[in-house]
């Protein structure tokens, strides 16, 4: 048996065809398919069912691939410890990150990361948390940034540092007289929040538990943008719950809560064990950096999702 072999596996159960599983190891189809017949000739088992389209696991080879995944993906590590050992940061980090952070933590810390870290190459990709969760025990990200906690066996999470929720008032709120508000002020208050699958509704609801489009009725809005929820505030319509990072320090139409005041907690997720540590710990600490430092030492509520 070769990690060959199980790459192999591995290849014709994500693609369905054996045609294109060579394609992606880059072998001919018949040298794939008679590597994959030793495999199991050696183990005694029948990994795919013959004559389906497309190609189809046997209950036991569906064991056998996902335990292959396992092995390929340890090897992996193995193999990027060295390249840590020597090289340090360098390589390339496959990062997803929540599109309710994106927009506001990376212009803070990327271009300066990467002018620091040369040798490392972060590709970076906008999803929910869902799909950052699914894609980290895939394999198919390295890294996930996104609004924690996360609570699970197979993933290590680190914190980042805890944001604020800030009251986005229209211009002519009463609340706007005050110089902290209380959560209990919102209770009836007519709010606009993102759509189902974004965390951050989740949190605001914890909040306000008032979910409304801005008090219309006859409107069910689904966004997946702050920037559109405070534009339809500053139209005069509802209020809605932002983090900090989403306004300038100078915003009229902001009011923080009183204290403790709601955050959320924006953490760092990996898979277990993640060996490669120096650029683990090069990139939490780039973005503590170039958060204000409030958010690292001031206690304040979680707001739990």
């Amino acid at each position: 048996m070769t990690l060959q072999q199980l790459q192999y596996i591995v290849a014709v159960a994500d693609t369905g065809q054996f045609s294109r599983a060579a394609r992606q190891c880059h072998v001919t189809q018949p040298t794939l398919t008679m590597m994959v017949r030793k495999l199991e000739e050696e183990l005694a088992v029948t990994i795919f069912q013959r004559g389906v389209q497309p190609a189809r696991a046997t209950a036991e080879g569906a064991s056998l691939i996902d335990q292959a995944r396992v092995v390929l993906r340890e090897a992996g590590q193995f193999k990027d410890l060295v390249k840590e050992l020597r090289t340090g940061t360098s390589g390339t980090y496959r990062i997803g990150i929540i599109p309710t952070l994106a927009p506001y933590l990376l212009p803070l810390f990327l271009a300066r990361f990467a002018d620091e870290h040369p040798e490392a190459r972060l590709d970076i990709d906008e999803r929910r948390t869902s799909r950052i969760l699914k894609a980290l025990r895939s394999g198919q990200l390295d890294i996930g940034i996104l609004a924690g906690p996360v609570e699970s066996d197979d993933l290590e999470c680190i914190t980042l540092f805890h944001e604020p929720f800030l009251a986005y008032l229209p211009s002519d709120h009463s609340l706007l007289k005050q110089k902290r508000i209380a959560a209990k002020d919102l209770r009836k208050a007519h709010l606009w929040v993102l759509s189902e699958g974004h965390c951050l509704r989740d949190q605001v609801l914890s909040v306000c538990q008032q979910p409304s489009a801005g008090g219309h009725t006859n409107i069910n809005y689904s966004s997946g943008s702050i920037e559109t929820l405070k534009r339809m505030v500053n139209s005069g319509s509802g209020v809605t719950l932002v983090p900090e990072l989403s306004v300038s320090p100078d915003d009229k139409n902001v009011r923080r809560f009183a204290s403790p005041e709601p955050v959320r907690e924006v953490v760092m997720v990996v898979r277990k064990p993640f060996v490669r540590r120096k650029a683990l710990e090069a990139l939490a600490d780039a973005i503590r950096a170039a958060v204000p430092k409030r958010f690292r030492n001031v206690e304040k509520e979680v707001v739990a999702v």
